[in-house]
């Protein structure tokens, strides 16, 4: 059974910083480009509005962000683990959102931002950044 979990989420001050992990499970995490997604509060409907974060390559050499978290936010692997990291620091109200990770089958080093190119799902952990 193909198995996403995100954990790290919470409440914290604009500012601050939180790591957020995705445990990969059921599948060759190794063969699979990562991203990380968000959903904003009273977006909808949900799938469609997701905002891509940041993509990482399967073999962790190549990385790729969105425009708004550029040089706040980090995405790392460690595929001994099956997991990937994003690192958010900075962060601002507007960070707001449940974070999804998700899991593209892909073995060149393209990094896909668009929801409909990813293959597995986690349910996603609520990031809520107080001002």
């Amino acid at each position: 059974q193909v198995q996403l979990v995100e954990s790290g989420g919470g409440l914290v001050q604009a500012g601050d910083s939180l790591r957020l992990s995705c445990v990969g499970s059921g599948f060759n995490f190794r063969s699979y480009a990562m991203g990380w997604f968000r959903q904003a509060p009273g977006k909808e409907p949900e799938f469609v509005s997701r905002e891509f974060v940041a993509g990482i390559s399967w073999s962790g050499g190549m990385t790729f962000y969105g425009d708004s978290v550029k040089g706040r936010f980090t995405i790392t692997r460690d595929n001994r683990l099956n997991t990937v990291y994003l690192q958010m620091n900075e962060l601002k109200p507007e960070d707001t959102a449940v974070y999804f990770c998700a899991a593209d089958y892909r073995l060149n080093q393209r990094i896909a931002t668009t929801q409909s190119e990813f293959d597995y799902w986690g349910r996603g952990t609520q990031v809520t950044v107080s001002s």
